[in-house]
Protein backbone atom coordinates (compact mmCIF):
# COMPACT_ATOMS: atom_id res chain seq x y z
CA UNK A 1 0.00 0.00 0.00
CA UNK A 2 1.33 3.26 -0.80
CA UNK A 3 1.52 6.32 1.18
CA UNK A 4 -1.49 8.74 0.89
CA UNK A 5 -0.70 11.98 -0.57
CA UNK A 6 -1.81 14.34 2.38
CA UNK A 7 -5.09 16.31 2.02
CA UNK A 8 -4.11 19.71 3.81
CA UNK A 9 -0.68 21.14 3.23
CA UNK A 10 0.63 24.02 5.15
CA UNK A 11 3.16 25.74 2.64
CA UNK A 12 4.55 29.06 4.55
CA UNK A 13 5.14 29.46 8.05
CA UNK A 14 5.54 26.15 11.16
CA UNK A 15 1.75 25.90 12.05
CA UNK A 16 1.04 24.23 15.39
CA UNK A 17 -0.82 20.89 15.32
CA UNK A 18 -4.00 22.97 17.23
CA UNK A 19 -3.84 25.89 14.16
CA UNK A 20 -3.91 23.27 12.12
CA UNK A 21 -7.14 21.50 13.38
CA UNK A 22 -8.60 25.50 13.86
CA UNK A 23 -8.13 25.86 10.00
CA UNK A 24 -9.42 22.52 8.99
CA UNK A 25 -12.84 23.33 11.22
CA UNK A 26 -13.05 26.50 10.08
CA UNK A 27 -12.68 24.61 6.00
CA UNK A 28 -15.25 21.63 7.22
CA UNK A 29 -17.96 24.31 8.70
CA UNK A 30 -17.84 26.24 5.77
CA UNK A 31 -18.05 23.44 3.24
CA UNK A 32 -21.39 22.01 5.44
CA UNK A 33 -23.02 25.65 5.29
CA UNK A 34 -22.84 25.62 1.66
CA UNK A 35 -24.27 21.54 0.97
CA UNK A 36 -27.36 21.00 0.22
CA UNK A 37 -29.78 20.02 2.37
CA UNK A 38 -32.69 17.25 1.95
CA UNK A 39 -35.97 18.69 1.81
CA UNK A 40 -38.41 17.74 4.19
CA UNK A 41 -41.35 14.96 2.58
CA UNK A 42 -44.14 16.94 1.86
CA UNK A 43 -47.45 15.59 4.36
CA UNK A 44 -50.78 17.25 3.51
CA UNK A 45 -51.57 17.04 7.69
CA UNK A 46 -55.03 16.34 9.21
CA UNK A 47 -56.92 19.69 7.29
CA UNK A 48 -58.23 17.31 4.12
CA UNK A 49 -59.41 14.85 6.84
CA UNK A 50 -63.55 16.24 6.43
CA UNK A 51 -64.25 14.21 10.49
CA UNK A 52 -61.58 15.96 11.80
CA UNK A 53 -64.16 17.89 14.08
CA UNK A 54 -67.06 16.05 14.52
CA UNK A 55 -67.33 14.11 17.43
CA UNK A 56 -68.57 10.09 17.59
CA UNK A 57 -72.26 9.42 18.60
CA UNK A 58 -72.57 9.44 22.51
CA UNK A 59 -73.70 6.18 23.81
CA UNK A 60 -77.03 5.87 25.49
CA UNK A 61 -78.60 3.78 28.81
CA UNK A 62 -76.50 2.16 31.57
CA UNK A 63 -72.50 2.91 32.02
CA UNK A 64 -73.01 5.30 29.16
CA UNK A 65 -71.36 8.38 31.43
CA UNK A 66 -67.78 6.03 30.96
CA UNK A 67 -67.60 6.44 27.26
CA UNK A 68 -68.88 10.01 27.42
CA UNK A 69 -65.77 11.08 29.95
CA UNK A 70 -63.21 7.91 29.58
CA UNK A 71 -62.31 7.51 25.90
CA UNK A 72 -61.80 3.82 24.83
CA UNK A 73 -64.06 2.32 27.14
CA UNK A 74 -66.79 1.21 25.09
Amino acid sequence: MSPREPYLEIIRGDATPEETAALLAALLARASAHAPREAPPATSGNWRYAGRGIRPALRHGPGAWRSAFLPGTR
